[in-house]
């Protein structure tokens, strides 16, 4: 059985996870969960691809590209999450399987965070859990793609 591929997008304002609100995003950085996705996906025989952007323009390019060479995604959209018709537009036009990632819990927090633009066009969603809802969203999605006809 040959490696998953996995796409794995985050949007803006990630790069300052560590010192960003640390009493709703943790103290963990983004290489840090990076790094322990590589590792997760090794165990996972995923191979795991990460990237971060502040533009909405470079999460659509990244998502348009994945056709043919990811067999997934998992995203963290970030503030686009709750205003992004662009990426909801380019998630349904590859057709990837995609997991919504999130490290707060956007229903329990600002009403204007409690709706997602591109849930629907994602077959599940991890949120809450800090750093650990990449981890759980990578586990999710391979046993998805392995399972799927």
């Amino acid at each position: 059985m040959a490696p998953l591929r996995v796409l794995v997008l985050s949007g803006p304002n990630l790069q300052l996870l560590g010192t960003r609100e640390p009493e709703i995003y943790g103290t963990e950085t983004l290489d840090e969960i990076h790094a322990r996705l590589v590792a997760r996906g090794e165990e996972l025989r995923v191979t795991v691809d990460a990237r971060q952007t502040n533009h909405e323009g470079g999460l659509c390019d990244w998502i348009a590209e994945a056709r043919g060479t990811f067999d997934g995604l998992l995203l963290n959209a970030a503030a686009y999450t709750h205003t992004s018709l662009a990426i909801f537009d380019a998630l349904k036009a590859v057709g990837l399987p995609c997991v919504e990632v999130h490290l707060s819990n956007p229903e329990a927090r600002e009403a204007y965070r409690q709706a997602s633009r591109v849930a629907p066009a994602c077959i599940g969603k991890v949120a809450g859990f800090g750093g650990e809802s990449y981890l759980l969203a990578l586990e999710a999605l391979a046993h998805y793609l392995r399972r799927a006809p």
